[in-house]
């Protein structure tokens, strides 16, 4: 589980009391025992099999945590002790920017409490869904942060072990704070050893080949993940996918991925230099040169590498890269909105309880989009039944606009039958398949974009949606999408 917050215990921090005075002065107040009741619990963050991450606001003091709750019968139930007390003491050990904290820790007869820093903007994982991949200015900085967090964790002797978008959260000010310790390993000789049966740790994805060879994991490790993040930024996906997480393996033990076209030069060669299957070779790792050896790929020219924590973020904007290396990418006009808006973490949830978030709002307005009367609008029904093939797909909607499009997902394209119909509804469908994939939901906020004749993207509160009509009707798409938003929702273009 990724979980929104945790950076280090600080014998500075004002609520750790075990640093904080000496026994013998007698003048020094006592430091006041933490409880659940000094604070107020939010939203949901995240959770597991033994525990919960919620947003937290600490009444005195008005300031926010993410509180990770741990039910103790659970933890001792699935034999989980271990790994908690593994997270606190690796928490314990990190003094860096790019790390959550761990503040405080409390309990009660039933729970163990962990008072982490609360990453407000959440984790990198959606930012790459809604994105669709990162342009290379923004994986030169993001990836330089991880490499930055990877050289001060391996210089304490410390695996990862589960580096993956979904443990790398992101702060206020956009820079990452890496997270979940609990698989991770203290070693003092840069490797060790795994046996037995739940030696496996980590995701499917971006685990690393001597883990599943040889079950032990090294330094190096997080190198390998390292690479199929940077892989993943650039491309849209991780570079081993597979149905099912055998397969995965597989192609991973037989370094069995591809680059897909359009991907860039520069970062190619430094995705091939971490995805190597022996981890004596992958650069980085302390027979290849160590960290400075990585951070001086020419990739990274430019990033100043002690000053990186104050740095700017660059803005992650919606774009579109060219599958051709001679082309540049397509950028949108729009800014991102996810985690834009700072509404009110406390009272979010009780609204979604109750039905009443605006997460999925049904649009209003007519339904008869096409100004028919009922029995024209039935008999092109039934006419649209007998002759169309896409009817079993439109769940009874008169089809407005239909086309074939390509689906990006960063690199990788997806040829789909788009189809707008009343509702309304922007179904994809697989055409060789006859199935159906998705739709694009509506929303008030759903905005299309035209980038040129062949090129639109379609900009929802969750995902960005980049489409490719090869037949220059992109436009037309366009134009079509928002009078149909205009008649359900009105005119929204001053929102």
């Amino acid at each position: 589980m990724a979980e929104n917050g945790v950076k280090r215990e600080n014998a500075a921090s004002s609520s750790s009391s075990s640093n904080s005075q000496s026994p013998t002065s007698p003048t020094t107040p006592a430091v006041k025992k933490k409880k659940p009741e000094d604070f107020k619990f939010g939203k949901v963050l995240g959770e597991g099999s033994f525990s919960t991450v919620y947003v937290v606001r600490e009444i005195s003091t008005g300031k926010e945590y993410a509180m990770k709750v741990l039910e103790k019968r659970h933890m001792i139930r699935e034999k989980k002790v271990q790994y908690v007390s593994r997270e606190k003491e690796v928490l314990s050990r990190l003094n860096h920017p790019f790390f959550v904290r761990l503040y405080f820790t409390f309990q009660d007869k039933e729970k163990l409490y962990f008072g982490l820093s609360y990453a407000k903007k959440g984790e990198l994982l959606p930012y790459i869904i809604k994105l669709g991949s990162f342009d290379l200015t923004c994986t030169r900085f993001y990836s330089a942060e991880v490499v930055s967090a990877l050289e001060h964790l391996h210089g304490l002797g410390i695996i990862h072990r589960d580096l993956k978008p979904e443990n790398i959260l992101l702060d206020a000010d956009m820079h990452i704070k890496i997270t979940d310790f609990g698989t991770a390993k203290i070693v003092t000789d840069g490797e060790v050893n795994e046996k037995g049966r739940n030696s496996f740790v980590g995701t499917a994805q971006y685990v690393s080949p001597e883990l599943l060879t040889d079950k032990r994991a090294a330094k190096s490790s997080d190198l390998w993940a390292l690479g199929c993040i940077i892989y993943q930024l650039l491309s849209g996906l991780p570079p081993f996918r597979a149905v099912n997480e055998y397969q995965i393996f597989k192609k991973i033990i037989a370094l069995e991925y591809e680059f897909p076209s359009g991907f860039p030069e520069v970062p190619k060669g430094l995705v091939q230099s971490l995805l190597v299957l022996d981890p004596k070779l992958r650069l980085g790792c302390d027979e290849q040169g160590g960290f400075p050896s990585l951070k001086s790929h020419e990739f990274y020219e430019g990033i100043d590498w002690e000053n990186l924590p104050n740095e700017t973020p660059p803005d992650l904007l919606p774009y579109l890269p060219s599958t051709s290396t001679n082309e540049e990418g397509l950028r949108s006009k729009f800014k991102l909105s996810l985690h834009d808006s700072d509404s009110d973490e406390f009272d979010d949830q009780l609204l979604a309880r109750f039905g009443l978030s605006d997460e999925a709002p049904q649009p209003g307005g007519p339904t008869n989009i096409l100004n028919l009367t009922e029995s024209e609008r039935e008999e092109k029904l039934v006419k649209q039944e007998r002759e169309s093939p896409w009817h079993q797909f439109v769940g009874n909607n008169l089809i407005i606009k239909i086309g074939v499009v390509d689906k990006r997902k960063g690199l990788f394209p997806r040829k789909r039958t788009l189809i707008l119909t009343e509702g309304p509804r922007l179904y994809y469908v697989d055409a060789q398949a006859m199935v159906l994939k998705g739709e694009i939901p509506w929303t008030k906020d759903l905005r299309p974009e035209a980038k040129n004749f062949n090129v639109f993207f379609v900009h929802t509160p969750k995902r960005i949606y980049y489409l490719e009509d090869h037949t220059g009707y992109a436009m037309d798409w366009v134009k079509k999408i928002e009078d149909v938003h205009r008649v359900y929702f009105g005119d929204t273009t001053q929102l």
